[in-house]
């Protein structure tokens, strides 16, 4: 995926879970399949995109990420919310349930 793909993506989707991870990130290895599960469980809606950061410098770069795992939601193509490094999944679902709500209604 470009970085002109992805950015047509978030304009076109209503909600997108961005996922950064590295291949050799052992926390994002077990994070991933947690987040799926929750996201497919509780926002799904929401387009979930995983890339590795160091195969996908650009566009890692651009949108300033640094360190993985990393997360960004976008609602209505701009972001919401980011979450890195000590990821939070309980808390990064609870600042996105109301406002999923009303982008799905």
């Amino acid at each position: 995926m470009t970085l002109e793909q992805l950015q047509q993506t978030i304009k076109e989707e209503a909600g997108v879970l961005l996922y950064f991870s590295g291949e050799n990130c052992n926390v994002c290895h077990a994070l991933r399949p947690k987040f799926k599960e929750v996201f497919d469980k509780e926002f799904p809606k929401l387009k979930q995109i995983y890339l590795d950061a160091h195969a996908n410098p650009e566009i890692a770069a651009y949108y300033s990420v640094f360190s993985v795992p990393t997360m960004l939601v976008f609602m209505d193509g701009r972001e919401f919310a980011r979450e890195g490094r000590a990821v939070s999944l309980h808390k990064l679902t609870e600042q996105l349930k109301r406002p999923y709500e009303m982008m799905v209604s």
